[in-house]
């Protein structure tokens, strides 16, 4: 049965790439064409509206509402991207990547294209990479802003996002959609988590669940080159990744150039010392050191007795951001996990972090937890309140993900099934599935899903569960039916190992 959603549905409370949208057929799209022009909007609360302005832009119409919250010294955008003819009766929210809330470039113009009203938010923050705005002085955090970022202006996009389309069209929006991935996956889970009424369904890919933790664990490898004085060139690197991959390539039972659960690689990257590997037209050996920094990459942060901390790269993913070395823009360490802990962790905007120890390592990550978790964290298993809406939650993840390695959203699955009946009972309203060999969000050497935004709504419109989503490389040379978790895809054991057809869920 259709729902419509009204505004007041939601609950109190609440990367670094978008998913691109691929464009659906529109159902009952309204045909008139509606003016562009400003409309009456109505604060959330805790909330003052300081402007609406409305822009023409090919194809739609843009109101621009800027907000703020007393006290707060914030001014908060929010856009909406409104057809002016085709309106599907949809409203899609468009996702932030790294420190940037949201989107209002290619990703909203394409959410109206499709025929949603688009919706985004800058939560009154920077973008990109810039920091800047998370201390009002040395030592102390801009503590409304980070609470606009983490949790409060996604709601409030929403909440005015429904409220300017209805305005505009005089009519509800009647289903309502998240869209983002990395950054904005971690939003998608936060809707899901603190605001159970502000979706019907969401996409959340490559969420950076468990923030707090992922946020500094990706800047392990830098400290283990940087405490053990040893920095493997690029290549010498890539002779590692390679290794790995001819190890473990087969063990999904065909040989394709991807570690399907790079977890379950056993490949020790001792058996490369004294390998000749040439870099540059120069010879070098791979040495002793090499592999114990590899094996400890590899392996992932642990505290000064050696407990693990958090899950380390991926075996078969691309060493270049998190451990980039040499001319490497990477080589000072992920951009994210170095401006989290200047910023947040440690209050200095110039801190240091290559000269962290292992011990002040494990310190700073215990204090990232500690201070942040119940701010940013977004890993509440608790998603009953989501369940009883009728909400859907759809997530791909790339095994080969180099940004937020895929260990935190395992993670995180196994909580949920923990605490909500298992996987089969949790498979009734958010499903998980795993993309060998892609990387942050797609790329790589796998398959990445084709439209699992066109899934997500055919299961909240249609109650058609997906058991598996198509999905391509960049070229279409490979496809790849992706299997809802725990099932895995495996080879037939005949067949054209390019063709999705030549595999089966298991």
């Amino acid at each position: 049965m259709r729902r419509t959603r009204t505004l007041l549905s939601a609950l109190p409370l609440a990367a670094l790439l978008v998913t691109t949208v691929t464009q659906l057929a529109p159902s009952a799209a309204a045909a008139e064409t509606t003016a562009c022009a400003t409309v009456p909007v109505t604060a959330p609360s805790g909330a003052k509206i300081e402007s609406v302005q409305a822009e023409a832009k090919p194809g739609y119409c843009e109101i621009t509402v800027t907000l703020t919250h007393p006290g707060a010294n914030d001014h908060v955008k929010v856009g909406v991207a409104l057809p002016q003819t085709g309106w599907t009766g949809r409203l899609q929210a468009v996702g932030g990547s790294a420190y940037a809330a949201g989107d209002f470039g290619a990703p909203l113009a394409q959410a109206a294209k499709d025929g949603y009203a688009g919706v985004t938010t800058d939560a009154g923050v920077l973008s990109g990479l810039d920091t800047s705005w998370a201390l009002t002085a040395p030592g102390k955090v801009d503590q409304p802003l980070l609470t606009n970022f983490a949790t409060r202006s996604v709601h409030e996009a929403a909440l005015i996002g429904k409220d300017v389309t209805q305005r505009f069209y005089h009519r509800p929006v009647t289903y309502s959609y998240w869209n983002g991935c990395s950054t904005g996956g971690r939003q998608g889970y936060s809707e899901a988590q603190n605001y159970p009424g502000d979706f019907d369904g969401i996409l959340a890919n490559a969420p950076a669940v468990h923030w707090t933790q992922f946020a500094v664990a990706t800047l392990w490898p830098q400290i283990v080159m940087n405490q053990e004085h040893d920095f493997p060139s690029a290549c010498v690197f890539t002779a590692f990744r390679q290794a790995a991959v001819q190890a473990c390539d087969a063990n999904d039972g065909v040989k394709n150039g991807i570690v399907d659960r790079p977890d379950e690689c056993s490949y020790d990257p001792r058996s490369l010392i004294g390998t000749k590997v040439v870099c540059d037209g120069k010879e070098i050996t791979v040495t002793a050191k090499d592999a114990d920094v590899m094996r400890k990459i590899w392996a992932g942060p642990t505290d000064e007795r050696g407990r693990k901390l958090w899950d380390g790269l991926p075996k078969g993913a691309d060493f270049t951001w998190l451990a980039g070395t040499g001319d490497s823009p990477y080589a000072t360490g992920f951009p994210v996990a170095v401006k989290w802990v200047q910023s947040f962790v440690e209050k200095q905007a110039d801190f240091d972090v290559s000269k962290l120890s292992y011990a002040q390592f494990a310190q700073v990550f215990r204090q990232s937890v500690r201070e942040y978790d119940d701010v940013i964290g977004t890993a509440d298993p608790d998603l009953s309140a989501f369940r009883r809406t009728g909400g859907k939650l759809l997530t791909f993840v790339g095994t080969d993900d180099q940004l937020i390695p895929p260990g935190g959203t395992l993670r995180y699955r196994a909580e949920v099934e923990r605490a909500m009946g298992g996987s089969h009972r949790v498979n009734d309203f958010y499903r998980l599935f795993l993309a060998p060999g892609v990387e942050h969000c797609g790329g790589g050497t796998g398959a990445t899903p084709t439209n699992p935004l066109g899934a997500l709504v055919d299961w909240v419109e249609h109650g058609k569960a997906p058991a598996t989503l198509a999905a391509a490389t960049a070229d279409g040379k490979q496809t790849r039916d992706l299997c809802a978790y725990p099932r895995v895809s495996r080879y037939k054991g005949y067949g054209d190992p390019a063709v999705a057809s030549s595999y089966r869920c298991r």
